[in-house]
């Protein structure tokens, strides 16, 4: 029997990696919060009044996750003015940050866009390049290898 599989890898700071795996994994909230992000559309903002209206939490809970997600630079956090009936209000709204979108895409099944699965993917194509040169560097290799490589490697793609 063939299992299908979700192949993935996903960049963290190794001075975060366990606070976010615990952040998001270690918390129903947290995942739900990541799923509603898919929903909306990855590079969509994300309003705290909505995520406590729709999401089966109380207030607090969902606040309490939203903050730890932020300070561990999963979602990005900004004010944004409305003003509705001569009143300015100010709403609290969150996206996605780049680490943010890989792990959505890791709970995604079928909900992302093909320019959202490409942009991601894209997004972890130049990181892993970057982490992939600075590790060669590290440890003395000849960047020209790589070079030589990745070049070998994309004749074979059709």
């Amino acid at each position: 029997m063939t299992k299908h599989l979700h192949p993935y890898v996903i960049f963290l700071p190794i001075e975060k990696k366990d606070k976010i795996l615990s952040a998001i994994f270690g918390s129903k909230c947290g995942v739900d919060i990541l799923r509603y992000s898919l929903k909306q559309g990855i590079n969509k903002s994300l309003y705290q009044k909505d995520l406590v209206a729709k999401l089966n939490y109380s207030n607090k809970t969902v606040i309490e996750n939203l903050k730890t997600l932020t300070t561990l630079g999963v979602l990005n956090e900004s004010m944004q003015k409305t003003e509705t009936d001569n009143r300015i209000t100010w709403i609290k709204i969150y996206q996605l940050t780049t680490i943010g979108r890989w792990f959505a895409l890791l709970l995604a099944e079928q909900e992302l866009t093909e320019e959202e699965k490409t942009e991601i993917l894209q997004s972890l194509f130049c990181t892993y390049l970057k982490q992939t040169k600075h590790l060669a560097e590290e440890i003395g290799m000849d960047k020209k290898k790589l070079e030589e490589a990745f070049k070998e490697e994309m004749k074979t793609i059709k």
